[in-house]
């Protein structure tokens, strides 16, 4: 997993059930704060994928059109082979899974 740039930050597109829960972020500037924010984030959704983080300049974000979410299965010779449409409503596990087995 590839954290990002924060989607719903205090200081972007803020949405009414982030706030009911607290999940209360601004926009990360430093890579200390991003990272803060990518712990909360695994942390707190109980993702047990090894996660790295995205620079500052959200290059992986830029190389993936990664924003706000998408899934991806990439085999061993570094081919992409499963993009999804954006999420959360664009992809399914399923889908994903058919990749994963195809491979």
């Amino acid at each position: 997993m590839v954290y990002i740039q924060e989607a719903h930050s205090t200081d972007g597109w803020q949405l009414p059930v982030n706030v009911r829960e607290k999940i209360l972020f601004a926009d990360p500037k430093t890579s200390d704060e991003r990272s803060h924010v990518a712990s909360s984030c695994v942390r707190d959704l109980k993702i047990e994928l090894p996660a790295l983080i995205d620079d500052e300049r959200n290059s992986v974000e830029r190389a993936y059109t990664g924003w706000p979410d998408r899934l991806y299965f990439i085999n061993r010779q570094g081919i992409v082979r499963y993009k999804s449409k954006p999420g959360p409503f664009g992809f399914t596990v399923k889908d994903l899974a058919a990749a994963i087995i195809k491979e």
